[in-house]
């Protein structure tokens, strides 16, 4: 398979007039194309670092980074980036949201909108296009910024714990629906995410980081009987839980 993300020797040192901080140190790692990888860590671990840095919009202090073979200079459409919050802009309807990043990249036209359009129907929301943000909610406004991810057709999206501000309940739900919709469309994609059951419901493969500085502590291969069915269902599988321990005991049994 082709690399859709390289990830080599990247360290990144944050410096005030007080000090220097080490953030991550020496992180090495490759996503392949189509694959969902999860990244898992104590506070301090520069989970979130480490997507602003292949994201394009912190270059580290040392090591190099590539999405889709090209190395990673600034921000790229090649990089969709989708947050805990939705940033929808409350004057805007749901359609003028999800087209907005057509809108800043100068993409917009009737063809990438007739795309959006038929986003919105396969997230169920056609039928909300003319509605106000303020008027869904919060799972559907997730709907929403997930659309807007993916109308500019990138070729690696980077999840940043979108579903922890949900209840427990449409968090499931996005989960599967999040899971489904990437790997229709054959979509890469990394997930930063203090949630364990997340990270082996939805993934392929889990990163597990050491902090301060971060650290590639682990990485588990997630198997297959898991990969293969919904993030709901996996749940119940009894090696679901067998994994759960081995990466708790990872943290020596601290929250994540």
């Amino acid at each position: 398979m082709d690399s859709a993300v390289t990830v080599k020797d990247v360290t990144q040192v944050y410096v005030t007039e007080e000090r220097a901080t080490l953030a991550v140190e020496q992180i090495d790692f490759t996503i392949e194309r189509g694959e969902f990888v999860s990244l898992i860590g104590p506070s301090g671990c520069g989970k979130t670092t480490l997507l602003s840095i292949i994201a394009g919009l912190i270059k580290p202090t040392a090591g190099i980074v590539t999405v889709a073979g090209r190395k990673v200079s600034g921000p790229s459409t090649a990089v969709g980036y989708m947050l805990q919050q939705d940033y929808l802009f409350p004057w805007r309807t749901i359609e003028a949201n999800a087209c907005m990043g057509l809108e800043i990249t100068g993409t917009l036209t009737k063809e990438t909108k007739r795309h959006v359009l038929h986003l919105l129907e396969e997230m169920g929301l056609l039928g909300f296009k003319d509605y106000y943000p303020s008027q869904l909610s919060g799972g559907m406004r997730q709907r929403v910024a997930l659309v807007r991810t993916l109308a500019t057709e990138p070729e690696l999206l980077l999840l940043d714990e979108p579903f922890s501000a949900l209840d427990y309940q449409t968090k499931l739900q996005l989960e599967d629906l999040v899971v489904e919709t990437l790997h229709a469309k054959q979509k890469t994609a990394l997930l930063v995410t203090h949630d364990i059951t997340e990270a082996i419901a939805m993934s392929d493969r889990i990163i597990v980081l050491d902090p301060n500085p971060g650290r590639i502590r682990q990485t588990f291969q997630i198997p297959d009987d898991i990969r293969q069915t919904t993030p709901f269902e996996a749940r119940e599988l009894a090696g679901f839980h067998a994994l759960f321990r081995r990466i708790w005991q990872e943290f020596g049994g601290h929250e994540a």
